[in-house]
């Protein structure tokens, strides 16, 4: 059924308004409020499944959070997780359930759960082990090109979230890789993309997985066609392809499959549609990389890999789903972000993972959030009360330090940040005798204390600067950060990462009362594009038709094209 109230106006909430009160008379410090308050790491350190979280250094005092507690029940937070989680139509423009925590409830699951009288549990374990059963069969060798070699390169071809998590995740667990196996991943639509994924590949050991739900998506199904004439252009060249129809049709089914519900058109490109993996229009793009969109990665780090995976989300949801909101880590995260949007006018949010194998993750963070929260108004269709989202951004310590951390430390601007971090590396190298790895933790620990406590003028004097230098080398500190630890980069764990920030997504969109679930923003740029094409090779009637600038930037392309 579809949610058939309105959202509840979080301004003309009580706690709102005391919160604002609060703000006002607020002076962070948060020197003072450690030195006050010895137990304050403690009290504010939570865990989260295999994630230890430490929220002492954000701007928040024990009354900042129990208002914000406040109001989290006070918008009806409770009623809309659980809303969500049974499978109320709470995606209302689109009226679709919002089922992404269905993907990874275990086998056996109890109490079933059927929504719009389809037995969700039964589907998904269905699907999954279809895509479990053919990762081992080429992870195995059993499943071969039509030369009978074995595969050693999986592309994946997709786009948004068809593409950023399942190669955000595959980086971030390489070391889980199976031996031989390589997967390279294609999205953009500028032919330089798949020029470069395929170059040196071997056609006969290259699989292609072509990910689109309704097969019908502008630029992964241009890729896809671009792969296949590669391919028989490629076999030919090696001898391996007869000129025959038939014997394309037999490559293009020994060497594609699809993660695709339109079964029709996957065999009309020729892929067999017993090789294609399904999913539901309750899943959304970016809420997918743990459905058969995550097929390249069960291919990767085989079907046990991916079941930790999928127990690390399932975690987080039943923490979510079973934990008071002031001891909630996902709840507190997300009202912490309310904080900073609307009470201190924070319009960024910097994620710093230090793990390089994480160095996709911002990426990833930035579809989640700002896709899902980037609305002006709410579910209901009236505008919102306030301002809503923030830009996600990040890169790996330590290369942001050497970069952007200036303007965190020392601009005028109020950045909230993350900082993620591994106790144990995947290699653990020495340098001398220095331990690498305690090296990089040192600047991971190093950089939230500097942020939070900064450095006075009498201390840098006390280290014999000169005066007019001084101003200069003085940090404010008060710099929120949010400190989360694990002990190694696992399936488990980043699934808990990726199912921690999902939940977070969700907390804001409800206090904010708007639809986290559609992307309507998207689909007019790509409906003009459309429009825009036939001028963009020369039509000169739909160049005509076009406003002054795109006209003339379309004409200055042509003519520099030519």
């Amino acid at each position: 059924m579809t949610s058939s109230t309105g959202p509840i106006d979080a301004t003309a909430t009580s706690a709102w308004q005391d919160l604002s009160a609060h703000e006002s008379t607020l002076t962070p410090d948060l020197r003072g409020w450690f030195e006050a308050d010895p137990a304050r790491a403690q009290r504010l350190t939570l865990q989260l499944a295999d994630l230890h979280v430490d929220l002492s250094k954000n701007l928040v005092t024990d009354e900042t959070l129990a208002l914000l507690v406040r109001l989290a029940d006070e918008v009806g937070l409770a009623d809309r997780l659980q809303a969500q989680l049974t499978g109320e139509h709470i995606n209302v423009t689109e009226d679709r359930a919002v089922l992404h925590t269905a993907l990874r409830r275990p086998a056996g699951a109890e109490p079933r759960l059927v929504v719009d009288g389809q037995d969700v549990d039964a589907d998904v374990q269905a699907e999954l082990a279809k895509m479990y059963a053919f990762a081992d069969r080429v992870r195995s060798g059993e499943w071969t090109g039509v030369t009978g070699a074995r595969v050693r390169t999986v592309v994946n071809i997709g786009i948004g979230g068809s593409d950023l998590g399942p190669v955000m995740a595959y980086e971030a667990l390489k070391p889980y890789v199976q031996d031989g196996l390589e997967v390279r991943f294609v999205s953009n639509i500028d032919p330089t993309d798949l020029a470069e994924k395929v170059k040196g590949l071997d056609p006969t050991t290259t699989l292609f997985i072509v990910a689109s739900k309704t097969f019908g998506t502008l630029e992964t199904l241009t890729n896809a066609r671009l792969a296949r004439e590669w391919l028989w252009t490629e076999l030919s060249a090696a001898g391996v392809l007869e000129d025959s129809d038939d014997a394309r049709t037999a490559a293009v089914a020994q060497h594609f499959v699809a993660v695709s519900t339109a079964l029709d058109k996957v065999a009309v490109f020729g892929i067999d549609p017993a090789n294609a993996f399904g999913f539901w229009d309750w899943v959304g793009g970016r809420y997918s990389v743990d459905s058969v969109i995550g097929t390249s990665l069960a291919i990767a780090i085989g079907p046990d890999g991916f079941r930790d995976f999928l127990a690390g989300f399932h975690a987080v949801d039943q923490h979510v789903a079973t934990t008071p909101f002031a001891q909630n880590v996902p709840v507190l995260m997300g009202l912490l972000n309310v904080w900073y949007v609307n009470f201190l006018g924070a319009h960024t949010h910097a994620v710093l993972p230090y793990a390089q194998y994480l160095h996709r993750f911002p990426a990833y963070l930035q579809q989640l959030t700002m896709e899902s929260n980037g609305k002006s108004v709410r579910w209901d269709g009236t505008p919102v009360t306030t301002q809503t989202g923030e830009v996600f951004w990040g890169e790996p310590g330590t290369n942001g330090q050497h970069a952007f951390y200036q303007l965190i430390h020392q601009g005028t601007r109020l950045i909230p940040a993350d900082f993620i971090a591994v106790a144990n590396p995947a290699h653990p190298l020495r340098d001398g005798d220095a331990d690498v790895h305690a090296l990089f933790l040192a600047n991971y620990f190093a950089q939230t204390k500097a942020l939070a406590f900064g450095k006075t003028a009498d201390e840098v004097r006390a280290e014999g600067t000169a005066e007019e230098i001084v101003p200069a080398r003085v940090f404010s500190g008060n710099r929120p950060t949010t400190s989360i630890l694990a002990a190694s980069l696992t399936p488990s764990v980043l699934g808990q990462l990726i199912a921690l920030y999902e939940h977070i997504t969700f907390v804001q969109g409800v206090v904010w009362g708007i639809d986290s679930f559609d992307q309507w923003g998207v689909e007019l740029g790509k409906k003009l594009a459309m429009e825009i094409a036939p001028a963009v090779v020369g039509d000169a009637d739909a160049l005509a038709a076009q406003d002054p600038s795109t006209r003339s930037l379309i004409s200055t392309y042509l003519a520099l094209r030519s």
